[in-house]
C-alpha cells in the first residue's frame, strides 16, 4: 500500500487550497479536504496491487476532493459557521498567498462550476491541461474553452468595481 502518510502530508495544502477555490470558504475547504482523504484512504484499502503501482495519486486525489465538493453543492449542505452564528474569522492565512485576495476567491467561488474548477485547477493549482482534463474527464479542448470562458468572466468581474 502507498505511504498514505506520505500522501497527506505532501497533498494536505494544495487539496485545501483546491476546497477553497471551489467553496470559497476556509472551513469548508478543511471539510472537502478531510473528506478526500478520507475516501482516498478508504479506496486504496481496497485496491489492488497492480491498480496501486499505475495509480497517478495527484489527478486522483482532485478527482475525489471534486467529487466531494460536488455532492456537498449537489446536497444542498449549507456552508459552514461559526457556533455562535456569526460569519467565520476572515484572518488572512496562508490560502490568500496561492490564491491570491479575498475578492478575488469570492468571486472564483462565484463563478459556474463549468468556469471554476479547471480554473482552479489550472492557475491555483497549477496542473497541466491535460491533469486538468484528466481530473474533469472531459476532452483537452474543452478544458482550454472553459479555463479561457472563466478568465474572461472573472476579470470582467473585477474590472467592473476596478
Amino acid at each position: 500500500m502507498l505511504d498514505f502518510e506520505r500522501m497527506v502530508l505532501d497533498h494536505q495544502d494544495r487539496l485545501f487550497a483546491f476546497g477553497l477555490g471551489l467553496s470559497g470558504s476556509r472551513a469548508d475547504a478543511e471539510e472537502i479536504a478531510q473528506e478526500a482523504f478520507l475516501r482516498a484512504y478508504r479506496a486504496l484499502l481496497s485496491y489492488p496491487e497492480q491498480r496501486l503501482r499505475e495509480l497517478k495519486v495527484r489527478p486522483w486525489l482532485y478527482q475525489i476532493a471534486l467529487n466531494v465538493f460536488r455532492n456537498r453543492v449537489r446536497g444542498g449542505r449549507p456552508p459552514l459557521g461559526s457556533l455562535n452564528g456569526s460569519e467565520p474569522s476572515r484572518e488572512r492565512g496562508p490560502e490568500e498567498t496561492v490564491v491570491g485576495t479575498q475578492e478575488v476567491v469570492r468571486r472564483l467561488a462565484a463563478l459556474p462550476a463549468r468556469y471554476r474548477e479547471p480554473l482552479v485547477l489550472r492557475y491555483v493549482q497549477d496542473l497541466p491541461l491535460a491533469e486538468v482534463a484528466a481530473v474533469l474527464g472531459q476532452p483537452v479542448g474543452t478544458v482550454k474553452s472553459n479555463v479561457h470562458r472563466g478568465l474572461q468572466q472573472l476579470r470582467g468581474g473585477l474590472s467592473d468595481e476596478g
